[in-house]
C-alpha cells in the first residue's frame, strides 16, 4: 500500500504522522543502495571462508609438508624403529599406544610424529598446548571428549600448572577422572570413566618435568640433530611439495646452514625460493642458494648476524673470554636469558663457545671461522703487519 500510494498520492495530503512513519518506512535511494551493497558484502564473504576451509589454498599448506607415514620420515632412524615395534605390537593386541614422551631442541618433528603415531594407528589426534589447559576443566573436557585410542598430544608439557598435572594421574594410570563436586563439607568426589587413549607430550626441558609425571610415561625418547645428508632429503622433498625445481647441490647447500633442523631447513628453502623468483631464475643451485643465505646472513656453519656479533664482542672486546653472562649481554645489548637459551646451545653444539666456571671462554674454531688470529686481530690485519715489515 506504502508504495502505491507513493505513485499515486491522493488528493487530500495525509496526517504528518502518517507522512512521517512512510518517511521512515521508504528509504532515499542512496541510502537504499548502500544498504543493498551492505547486504550482498557478507553474503559474499562467509562463502569465500567455507571455502578456505573445506577446499585446499592457493598454495600448500604447512601441514602438507610434514610427512603421513613412519615410513615417509626422513631422520631419527633410532626413534623410528622402536616406535615402530610399539605399533605394530598394539595393532597385534588391539590396544592402543603406551603413553609417549618426545623430548629435544626445538623444530625436530615432535609434533609430526605425535600425527604420524595417530595415522599409523588410524585414530584422531588431538592437538594443545600446556599454557592452555590453565583450569582443571579445560583437561577435563579434552579427556570426557577422547574416542577409544586417540591421541592426545601436549606440546611444552614441562609448562603443565601442578593442578592439571595431577589430574592427568589417574587418567594415564588407571583411566578415570576424578572430579570434585560442591564445597565445603558437601564436597564429595566422583570418578568418571575414560576411553583408553594415548597421551604424546613434547618438551625441550626434560628435567623440568615431575618425576610423578615423567614415570608415567611408558617411552620416553630423544631427538637428536639431522645429519646434512637426512637434511638434504628433507630439504628435496619439500621441493618437491611447494613445486620448487632444486638440484642436490643446491640443497646441500641449504642443508649445511640450517643447523641440523628440518624446521630451518624449510623456512631457509623458502626464503631462497623467493630470492629465485625474484632476483634469479630456473632451478635452486649451489650458488644461488649460498648467494641468497648470505644475503639473509646465514654463513656456511648456520650462525646468523647475532650468533657472529656475539663471539667478535667477545673476541675483540674480552681477548676471547672468560666472560660472565651479564658482561656478554651488557656488551651486545642482548637479554641475558636469549643469549642463555637462544644462542649459546648452537654455538656450544659446534664447538665454538665453552662454558667454564669463571664464564664463556671462545674457541679457537671460531676464531678460525671469523678469520680472527690467535692474538685477537683480525686475520687480514695479521697479514698487513707482516707485509710492512
Amino acid at each position: 500500500m506504502a508504495i502505491i500510494s507513493s505513485k499515486h498520492p491522493p488528493e487530500s495530503d495525509p496526517p504528518k504522522a502518517s507522512r512521517s512513519r512512510a518517511a521512515r518506512s521508504q528509504p532515499t535511494p542512496d541510502l537504499a543502495a548502500t544498504e543493498a551493497d551492505r547486504d550482498r558484502a557478507p553474503a559474499a564473504q562467509p562463502s569465500l571462508v567455507r571455502v578456505g576451509r573445506e577446499s585446499p589454498p592457493v598454495g600448500p599448506p604447512e601441514d602438507s609438508l610434514r610427512p603421513q607415514r613412519i615410513a615417509d620420515y626422513i631422520g631419527q632412524k633410532a626413534l623410528k624403529e622402536v616406535l615402530d615395534i610399539a605399533i605394530q605390537a598394539a595393532k597385534s593386541r588391539q590396544e592402543p599406544l603406551d603413553h609417549l614422551l618426545l623430548y629435544g631442541p626445538p623444530g625436530l618433528g615432535k609434533t609430526t610424529m605425535a600425527l604420524i603415531l595417530a595415522q599409523e594407528m588410524g585414530v584422531e589426534c588431538k592437538i594443545t598446548t600446556a599454557p592452555a589447559l590453565e583450569r582443571p576443566r579445560d583437561i577435563a573436557g579434552l579427556l570426557v571428549n577422547l574416542k577409544p585410542g586417540d591421541v592426545l598430544f601436549i606440546d611444552e608439557i614441562h609448562r603443565l600448572p601442578r593442578v592439571t598435572e595431577e589430574i592427568l594421574y589417574p587418567a594415564m594410570e588407571d583411566g578415570r577422572l576424578d572430579i570434585t563436586i560442591g564445597k565445603g563439607q558437601g564436597a564429595r568426589t566422583r570418578s568418571l570413566p575414560l576411553q583408553a587413549f594415548t597421551l604424546v607430550g613434547a618438551t625441550t626441558r626434560v628435567g623440568a618435568l615431575s618425576s610423578p609425571l615423567r614415570d608415567r610415561f611408558g617411552l620416553i625418547q630423544r631427538l637428536r640433530f639431522y645429519e646434512v645428508d637426512e637434511l638434504t632429503e628433507i630439504v628435496l622433498r619439500t621441493a618437491q611439495v611447494l613445486n620448487t625445481s632444486i638440484e642436490p647441490e643446491g640443497a646441500a647447500e641449504i642443508a649445511r646452514r640450517s643447523r641440523g633442523t628440518p624446521r630451518i631447513a624449510n623456512r631457509l628453502l623458502k626464503r631462497v625460493r623467493d630470492f629465485v623468483a625474484v632476483k634469479a631464475s630456473g632451478p635452486i643451485t649451489e650458488a644461488i642458494a649460498a648467494e641468497a643465505l648470505e644475503l639473509f646472513n646465514v654463513d656456511p656453519c648456520g650462525l646468523d648476524w647475532t650468533d657472529r656479533r656475539l663471539l667478535s664482542v667477545m673476541i675483540e672486546n674480552f681477548n676471547g673470554g672468560p666472560v660472565g653472562l651479564d658482561t656478554m649481554a651488557a656488551a651486545t645489548g642482548e637479554d641475558p636469558q636469549t643469549i642463555e637459551e637462544v644462542y649459546e646451545p648452537y654455538l656450544m653444539q659446534i664447538g665454538y663457545l665453552h662454558r667454564t666456571p669463571r664464564g664463556r671462554v671462545v674457541t679457537p674454531a671460531a676464531c678460525k671461522h671469523l678469520r680472527y688470529g690467535t692474538d685477537g686481530l683480525p686475520a687480514i690485519a695479521t697479514d698487513q703487519q707482516l707485509f710492512l715489515m
